[in-house]
């Protein structure tokens, strides 16, 4: 396992064995680790120790996980990884939907936490270049500052909303295939999560579509993927749009 220089570990777990558990792994894999029980102190924490990652457990005494993920995302694009007792897909899609960037199940293994952790954290610093500014119809992304414009108005994304926005942009006018996506934004091991792609292209759209229940310019090619136009494609003749709110 490759080791972190001395990244930092925000843990929020309400568990006690199970956070000793997790600040092992962490510490083990040489990050160094803010532990606490509570969400509100969770708050305080984030923006003290400004860390690299947040690793967000359920259960906790004074807030929901969710509640708390929310909170983060208002201000804080740091990468959080949720760890819940809950392994059905309800759960999960409001995980990201609130704002996490990966789930896992408890108990998880110890080497897949630290490979998706560590996968976050190097997205994430990485996420800021020197490239040019992408254009895609009335949307302009600077490569450089991670500024995003929508018709004349500034947006904040979290990392993984950066990451596929910038992916759709980057390819206007092309169909992305669902495992394309998924490999490009979050990395091979994700390829058949799907159920990722739709929580955040519903995101996306709550940005860039003017009715976001009607997606008219970042459609759903049934079974195949997505593609984002610079202007509302006219369906054919006859033919239903390809556009799924999905």
């Amino acid at each position: 396992m490759e080791h972190a220089v001395e990244e930092r570990v925000l843990l929020v777990e309400a568990d006690p064995a199970y956070r000793i558990l997790v600040y092992t792994q962490l510490r083990n894999a040489g990050y160094r680790v803010v532990e606490t029980a509570q969400g509100r102190s969770a708050l305080d924490q984030l923006v003290q120790h400004e860390p690299d990652l947040v690793v967000l457990g359920d259960g906790l005494p004074d807030m929901c996980s969710v509640t708390l993920c929310r909170a983060i995302r208002q201000w804080s694009g740091v990468p959080i990884v949720a760890l819940s007792r809950h392994p059905d897909e309800a759960h999960l899609v409001a995980a990201f939907e609130a704002g996490a960037d990966d789930y896992l199940v408890k108990p998880h293994a110890a080497t897949e936490f630290l490979l998706r952790a560590r996968s976050l954290i190097r997205r994430s610093h990485g996420l800021v270049g020197t490239g040019p500014e992408l254009t895609c119809g009335d949307l302009r992304l600077s490569v450089r500052t991670r500024r995003v414009v929508v018709r004349g108005q500034s947006i904040r994304l979290t990392p993984i909303e950066w990451r596929l926005l910038r992916e759709l942009v980057t390819h206007c006018g092309e169909v992305l295939a669902h495992d394309e996506l998924l490999g490009r934004v979050w990395g091979l091991d994700h390829v058949r999560d799907q159920a990722y792609l739709r929580v955040y292209i519903r995101r996306l759209r709550q940005y860039i579509e003017p009715v976001p229940q009607h997606p008219r310019y970042l459609l759903s090619q049934t079974g195949v993927g997505y593609v984002l136009y610079a202007t509302p494609p006219a369906p054919a003749d006859g033919a239903q749009s390809p556009s799924l709110a999905r």
